[in-house]
């Protein structure tokens, strides 16, 4: 049992309020084979796209997917944007009340064009002037109201009008009227307005920007940064995201720490920032020390910045990735018993144009035909995921007795394989339940379907499942003379 479990599982008994900027990111998915005859410009052939929350509302977005009570206020237009990011926020669990209707203004969109992966174009649409003092007003109103039964406030400040001074200068009062510590993200470079705040979490870049162009590269250049940002600001605290280097905790009232980054893979550092301070003020507000908070920041901020998009982390990745503290987290792909995580990273991957493979068994005991066989199925897609045949279901399939090893001693063996990219469970829970990997296959919807083995296609019904949403099939071949059967026969016998 690793030490975040406790907090974890505390977090929903925790509230935070965000208050800030919060927008419309759409990502529009599509084929690039030719150039536009009109124009020396790529023509994007549609295939799908993918609206979520940005901005302060990826904070929002966040928070909810660690199970954190949340309130949120904000300005959006009275557009269908609007009305999505409303709808949004609702389903996330949170009141939409505090998104407040601006006729003047439309609500901020930011609007991603994506090829194999490649952002091709964004388009932006916002009004970035401050909010008329009458929306302050309403905002304060309902601030008042409910900050007395939060346990952090995040400012998430990107400088599109709805943190102006006096509404910031207003919170900071309530704030510190009810003992709520304040975390912000700010885009701004004079942080006069927000002296007294906790923890500010800039990036590499912003924070060479608010210090007039003082190096950042080093550790010892972001701590000497940092701590000038915090002698002129009067901000106790800094967090310093550095993409792929980690973080960088410089606190008022201890040694800087510096935290390297846990990812697998670094694909999108976008909205990881996002992640790391929903976690920080998920932790915080949980009674965790700032380095704790920072500690498993970093592990969120490595997770997400494999995702595309502007992406959230859940409790339960976290779980996982804190599950084997003594497991090298770069050396291990992550393990998930939840099918709407697996896909998730499955679409993930598709997003940016890699082939995904499947592959399926019980690999009770590893061996020489099974190591073979998955170098040869990675071989043949960009990422391999291996949908691992959970304990009772492998009762079912080969008696009482098995399997010799259980289902998370499996998936950490098989996951710590370099063919191996994703494990997750499946399987019937009783007899006469279907035991095939039609169900997650159908669900998950990978590229390709490997099978080891003499089948023929028509055979296999999850490869009829496979071709029905236009996927593919390949059987490979299997290594003869090696079997989990054959070994422990073996080893009963003596021989």
């Amino acid at each position: 049992m690793n030490n975040y479990n406790g907090l974890l599982n505390s977090f929903q008994n925790v509230s935070v309020m965000v208050v800030g900027d919060i927008m419309l990111d759409s990502f529009v998915y599509g084929d690039v084979s030719r150039i536009s005859p009109e124009g020396p410009v790529p023509v994007l052939k549609y295939t799908g796209e993918r609206p979520m929350l940005g901005g302060a509302g990826n904070v929002l977005a966040n928070l909810a997917a660690l199970g954190v009570k949340t309130r949120i206020f904000s300005v959006i237009g009275q557009d269908v944007a609007g009305q999505q990011v409303k709808e949004m926020v609702e389903s996330l669990g949170s009141e939409s009340q505090g998104c407040l209707i601006d006729e003047q203004r439309p609500t901020i969109q930011k609007t991603r064009y994506v090829s194999a992966g490649q952002q091709l174009l964004r388009v932006d649409r916002e009004e970035t002037v401050p909010i008329s003092s009458q929306i302050e007003d309403k905002i304060l109103v309902q601030v008042r109201e409910s900050i007395e039964k939060m346990d952090a406030l995040i400012l998430s400040d990107y400088c599109k009008g709805v943190l102006a001074d006096q509404l910031i200068k207003e919170l900071m009062k309530l704030a510190k009227t009810h003992r709520v510590p304040v975390l912000i993200d700010s885009k701004r470079k004079d942080l006069s307005c927000y002296q007294g705040v906790m923890l500010m979490t800039p990036n590499r870049k912003e924070l060479e920007e608010i210090t007039e162009g003082l190096p950042v590269q080093t550790d010892e250049e972001i701590e000497k940064a940092a701590k000038s940002l915090m002698k002129v600001s009067k901000i106790e605290n800094v967090l310093v995201t550095r993409s792929e280097d980690g973080l960088s905790l410089v606190p008022k009232k201890a040694k800087p720490v510096h935290f390297k980054i846990t990812a697998r893979e670094v694909y999108d550092v976008s909205g990881a920032g996002d992640s790391v301070m929903a976690v920080m003020a998920a932790c915080l507000a949980a009674g965790a020390s700032l380095e704790q908070a920072a500690q498993l920041a970093n592990i969120a901020g490595g997770l997400v910045v494999g995702k595309s998009g502007t992406a959230s982390v859940s409790t339960d990745e976290l779980l996982q990735a804190t599950h084997n503290d003594h497991v090298n987290p770069d050396m291990i792909a992550p393990v998930m018993e939840d099918w709407d995580l697996a896909k998730e990273q499955i679409h993930n991957w598709q997003a940016r144009g890699l082939k995904v493979g499947f592959t399926n068994g019980c690999f009770d005991i590893v061996h020489y035909g099974h190591v073979n066989y998955l170098a040869q199925a990675r071989a043949k897609c960009d990422r391999l995921v291996l949908a691992l045949n959970h304990d009772q279901s492998v009762r079912i399939l080969k008696g009482p007795t098995r399997p010799v090893n259980d289902q998370m001693a499996r998936a950490t063996v098989m996951a710590a394989l370099s063919s191996i990219d994703l494990v997750v469970f499946f399987g019937a829970q009783k007899e006469g339940e279907d035991n095939t990997p039609c169900d997650i296959v159908g669900y998950l919807q990978p590229d390709i379907l490997m099978k080891g083995g003499d089948y023929t296609i028509d055979q296999l019904p999850e490869g009829q499942v496979v071709l029905s949403y236009g996927g593919e099939v390949e059987i490979m071949p299997l290594y003869d003379g090696y079997s989990t059967t054959n070994i422990i026969q073996k080893s009963n016998s003596g021989t």
